[in-house]
C-alpha cells in the first residue's frame, strides 16, 4: 500500500521511511494496550530524544490512514522500542487489538523534535491524557529530581490504571474525569494552576490533550497568566468526535 499524497509531502519534507515487525503485545487496561517493535534501524539513524514520535501507516479500506505515536523505552542497542494505543473505535486502535507478532506496519519520521527548557524548569506542570501518557512518561524521565504537577485526564474506571511513572515524593497527580468535552479538565487547571505558580522560578508548562482543550488551555497561560511563549509547550493529540 501506498502512502497517498500525504506521504508525497513528507518525502518533500524529507521524512524518513522506515518498516517495524512486532514481536509482542500487551493489554494493559481494557482500553489501553502496549505493542512491542523492532524498530527496522530506525533509532541507529536517528537517535533518540525525549517525547519521540513517528507516524504509522494503517491501511482504511485500501487507503493510507497514518496517525502519531510516541515511542516508549526505544533502545538503540538493541533496535526496540513500544508503542501504546488509547483504544477507541478507528483503524489504528483495531490494528493494535489484532496485531500479531511478525506483523510490520510501515513508519516515517517526520516532524518530531524536543527543545529542553532554558534556563531548566524549577518546576513542570503537565496536563496529559491516555493518548498522551507516553510523551508525559517521557517528559518525567528527562527531567529527573525536578518537582511536577501532573493533571490527568481520564475515561475509563480502568484508567486509574494506567502506567503513570511518577515519583509520589516528586509529583502531584491531579486526576480529573473528563467531562463537558474537556471543560471539567480546563476548569480545574485554571483553579488550581495560578496557587500553584506562586513563589516557583523558572516553571514549564506542557499540555498534550484533545485539540480544543489544548487550545484552550495554551491561551490561558500564555494570555491570562502571561507565561513567556517559551516557558510554554502545547500540542493536541487527537480530536474529539
Amino acid at each position: 500500500m501506498g502512502h497517498g499524497w500525504e506521504g508525497v509531502v513528507l518525502k518533500l519534507f524529507r521524512g524518513k521511511d522506515f518498516t517495524f515487525t512486532v514481536t509482542g503485545a500487551e493489554q494493559v487496561t481494557e482500553h489501553f494496550r502496549r505493542v512491542e517493535l523492532t524498530d527496522g534501524g530506525l533509532l541507529a539513524a536517528a537517535g533518540t530524544h525525549p517525547t519521540m514520535w513517528v507516524r504509522l501507516w494503517f491501511d482504511d479500506g485500501g487507503k493510507p490512514h497514518q496517525r502519531a505515536y510516541t515511542l516508549v523505552d526505544p533502545d538503540p542497542e538493541k533496535g526496540t522500542f513500544g508503542l501504546e494505543f488509547a483504544l477507541h473505535d478507528g483503524v489504528a486502535s483495531d490494528w493494535a487489538r489484532t496485531v500479531e507478532p511478525g506483523a510490520t506496519i510501515d513508519a516515517t519520521l517526520q516532524g518530531t523534535g524536543f527543545s529542553a527548557p532554558d534556563p531548566a524548569p524549577g518546576r513542570l506542570f503537565v496536563v496529559g491524557d491516555p493518548a498522551s501518557l507516553p510523551a508525559v512518561n517521557s517528559l518525567l524521565a528527562a527531567h529527573p529530581g525536578v518537582p511536577a504537577t501532573l493533571w490527568f485526564e481520564t475515561r475509563h474506571p480502568g484508567d486509574a490504571d494506567l502506567p503513570l511513572r511518577i515519583d509520589p515524593e516528586l509529583h502531584q497527580l491531579r486526576t480529573v474525569p473528563r467531562g463537558d468535552s474537556g471543560g471539567a479538565l480546563v476548569r480545574d487547571v485554571r483553579e488550581t494552576l495560578p496557587g500553584l505558580l506562586d513563589g516557583v522560578e523558572r516553571p514549564y508548562v506542557w499540555i498534550a490533550c484533545d485539540t480544543a482543550t489544548t487550545r484552550a488551555l495554551s491561551a490561558y497561560v500564555r494570555k491570562e497568566l502571561a507565561l513567556p511563549k517559551d516557558r510554554v509547550n502545547a500540542l493536541g493529540y487527537w480530536r474529539a468526535a
